[in-house]
This record gives C-alpha cells, sequence and structure tokens, in this order.
C-alpha cells in the first residue's frame, strides 16, 4: 500500500491518494466470490457452483468490485492515516479512479484535519467570584422537605374541601356535551392547589363536601398537548368520596431523632448547613472553572472544520438516543412528540457542539503550552477506578487498551490545565 498526502485549499484539510498493490485487490475479489458464490444461479451450473470467471461473464467482470473495494479500502485507509499521523475529524469523501482486476487499486479520499487553536490571554484571566452562601431560609426549606417526607395523611369528615387537602374523586370530562378519552377516573386522589389539573379545576373543588356531586366548568389551555382539546371549553362531573389532609410533624428534638442519627435538632440543621455548605462549594467550584474555560474560548482563534461540529453532533444526538430508550422512547418517537424534524434537533445543538470543540481545543493548547503531563501511575489508577464502575476488574484487555488509556490522558491532562487555569486567573 502506498499513500500520497497534499493539502488542499481549504483549511484543516488533506487529500490521500491510496494505491493498493493489484495482487491484494484480486485476492479481495476471490473472497468476496466466495462469500457470494451460493448467490448466483446460472444455467448449466448447480446453485452457486459456477466458477468464477464464468459467474463475471455471465454478470460482468466488475461485479465484484465494489464489494472487493469495501473488503481493503477501509483497512487501506486507516493503515494510511496511522502512518502520516493524522488525526482525522470528518467522514471520507472517497473517489476511485482506478479500479481493474489484474491492476492496482488506486483511490483518494477527502478529510477534515484537527486544528489548532490559537491561544490568546490564558494567564491571569479576569473573573468573579462565585460564592454561595448557606441561609436559615435554605435550612428550612430542607426541613420541610424532610417534614413532608414524613407527614401521615388523616381523614376529614366533618369540613368541606379546603386548600391543601387530598381529595379522593371521581371525574369524567364532556366537551361539546361528548366524553373525550381520557378525561375519566375513579378514585383519583389530587392534592389541592398542586395545579396538577387544568387551570380552575382545583379551585372549584374546594368547598365540596363528602359525597357531593357538582359540575365543574373550565377551559382547556390554548397550548395544551392535545390539539383536540386546545382551547376548548370543558365541564367535568366531579363527586368527592373521600378528604384527607397531611399531618406534618413538629419540629422538635423527637424528629430529629426520628429522621436522623442526631438526638437534638440543633444538631440536625448543623448537619444540614455542613452538606449544604459542601454542595455549595462544588457548585462555585464547577461555575468557575466555567466562567474560566469560557473566558479562555473569548481569547482563542480557530477554523473548525465542519465535519468536526457534524461528528460532534452526532455523538450528542447518540447520548439523547440512549437516554430515550431508558424512558422506553426512541428517538424518532421522541421528535414526533416535540414537533421537530432531526434536521431541526440537529440545528438546535450545533451551538452546543461549537462551544463543546472549541472548549476541548482551548484546553489541548493549554495542556500543550504549559507541557502539561499525565503520570503513568495517575492513567493506571484512573484505569482501575474506570474498570471497577464497569465491573471490568479482572479484564486485562481492557487495562491494556490504547484507546481507553489515551482517553483517560486526554482527560486527566484536561483536568489539570483547568486547575491551573484557575489557579492563575484574577478572581475579583
Amino acid at each position: 500500500m502506498n499513500c500520497k498526502v497534499e493539502k488542499t485549499k481549504n483549511a484543516n484539510e488533506v487529500k490521500l491518494e491510496i494505491t493498493v498493490d493489484a495482487e491484494k485487490f484480486d485476492e479481495a475479489i476471490k473472497k468476496v466470490y466466495f462469500k457470494s458464490a451460493k448467490y448466483f444461479n446460472i444455467p448449466g451450473f448447480r446453485k452457486g457452483k459456477a466458477p468464477m470467471q464464468i459467474v463475471e461473464k455471465y454478470y460482468g467482470k466488475e461485479i465484484f468490485y465494489e464489494d472487493a473495494f469495501n473488503e481493503v479500502a477501509e483497512e487501506a485507509l486507516e493503515e494510511a492515516i496511522k502512518e502520516n499521523k493524522l488525526e482525522i475529524v470528518s467522514r471520507p469523501d472517497i473517489d476511485v479512479t482506478q479500479i481493474e482486476k489484474g491492476k492496482d487499486l488506486i483511490f483518494t479520499a477527502v478529510m477534515q484535519t484537527k486544528p489548532e487553536a490559537e491561544l490568546g490571554k490564558y494567564k491571569g484571566i479576569e473573573i468573579k467570584k462565585i460564592e454561595y452562601n448557606v441561609t436559615d431560609e435554605d435550612i428550612n426549606h430542607e426541613l420541610g422537605h424532610m417534614q413532608e417526607h414524613n407527614s401521615r395523611l388523616i381523614t376529614i369528615e366533618d369540613r368541606p374541601v379546603e386548600k391543601g387537602d387530598i381529595a379522593t374523586i371521581d371525574f369524567e370530562g364532556f366537551v361539546d356535551g361528548k366524553a373525550f378519552e381520557g378525561g375519566k377516573a375513579e378514585g383519583h386522589d389530587l392534592e389541592i392547589g398542586s395545579n396538577t389539573f387544568i387551570p380552575g379545576f382545583e379551585d372549584q373543588v374546594i368547598g365540596m363536601k363528602i359525597d357531593e356531586e357538582k359540575d365543574i366548568n373550565v377551559k382547556f389551555p390554548e397550548e395544551y398537548f392535545s390539539k383536540d382539546l386546545a382551547g376548548k371549553d370543558a365541564t367535568f362531573k366531579v363527586k368527592v368520596h373521600e378528604i384527607k389532609k397531611k399531618e406534618l410533624p413538629e419540629l422538635d428534638d423527637e424528629f430529629a431523632k426520628d429522621v436522623s442519627e442526631f438526638d437534638t435538632l440543633k444538631e440536625l440543621k448543623k448537619d444540614i448547613k455542613e452538606k449544604q455548605e459542601k454542595q455549595n462549594e462544588e457548585r462555585a467550584k464547577y461555575e468557575t472553572q466555567d466562567a474560566v474555560i469560557k473566558a479562555l474560548c473569548e481569547n482563542i482563534k480557530v477554523d473548525i472544520p465542519s465535519g468536526m461540529i457534524e461528528m460532534e453532533i452526532d455523538n450528542m444526538m447518540k447520548d439523547i438516543e440512549q437516554r430515550l430508550s431508558y424512558q422506553g422512547l426512541k428517538l424518532d418517537q421522541y421528535l414526533q412528540m416535540m414537533g421537530k424534524s432531526m434536521e431541526d434537533a440537529r440545528k438546535e445543538y450545533e451551538p452546543q457542539a461549537l462551544d463543546a470543540i472549541k472548549s476541548r481545543l482551548a484546553l489541548e493548547a493549554v495542556v500543550k503550552a504549559e507541557k502539561i503531563e499525565a503520570s503513568d501511575k495517575e492513567i493506571e489508577e484512573k484505569m482501575k477506578e474506570m474498570a471497577k464502575n464497569y465491573g471490568k476488574e479482572n479484564d486485562e484487555e481492557f487495562m491494556k487498551n490504547e484507546n481507553v488509556r489515551n482517553y483517560i490522558k486526554q482527560g486527566l491532562e484536561s483536568e489539570k490545565a483547568i486547575d491551573f487555569l484557575v489557579e492563575n486567573a484574577k478572581i475579583k
């Protein structure tokens, strides 16, 4: 295999002319023939038993060219990229210039290469100090959640429904006198004031007594998800069966003992404060890092190839697809629900993709400028940690995988670059 590399007129783009020896291409043709022989039905021969030269004569000698090309081209291209130490960021644009049995296979591949970011100011970046303090309100808010979580429901029999109650109701909805799909339920628990129903519905349940029946008139919002109901007037026939009310526990030492390992409410509050302070420190840390990276990216010069953006969006869409699969949804179903096309979705993620690429390239430039390195020991420790998380502690192949190792190395060096930027920033 021979390869000639030349830069094109476009920035960060190369053209590779790859030559595969005739002998290797002919071997690929034979391999393809043996794989596909069983599919050929030629008069005078049992199916799949016709010799290669007969198949070529009957169908044309080009019959095996495409599959033979696919057999050798990918490997030859990968070898050429590796030999020439190219960092490719786009799919190849392939053009076959010579393909014939008994002759060298010659094809070209035009691809975009990874650009280098030209750093501007990266030491002494000025950012505002990010700080979050824990207030009494924050602590009381958390205590309120704990009260809610440990509340109990008591049945109310001597009064009508009030705001904050949980009313057990039957209901059936009608639009233009006709019941509509999904508008009926029995024994439904509705928390009055939760705003989970159509606006105005819950307010009209207030004042109803046990076993009372009532017609409730409402209007569906214009932006309601069901187009058949959006903006329409509706009547719900409602019956109240039961009224319950949340009873919150008292905030005292007994409460602290019941919900935590502490003996007093004072100790519990102190623990909540310490945890929230730790969370705030982490939040401030990450937001400071984001601010420094954003400022760094504003000061770089880089020409990002279109193929690099497309590949980044591809990865984003794969992540979305995977997350949706956990919910039992497919990407095309989700897009249909959102009223978007794939083209719309990809366009929407383009700015995010650009920011992600810029950040990576800028941090790589800092790593290079400051000669930042991850030690073998750091890489080994991180690989062991990753292996444990993925249940691959005893997988030698995983531990020796160069791609995984390089991925971890780049990640560690990027983290060190971020730490360097923050340490050298002017935080006011």
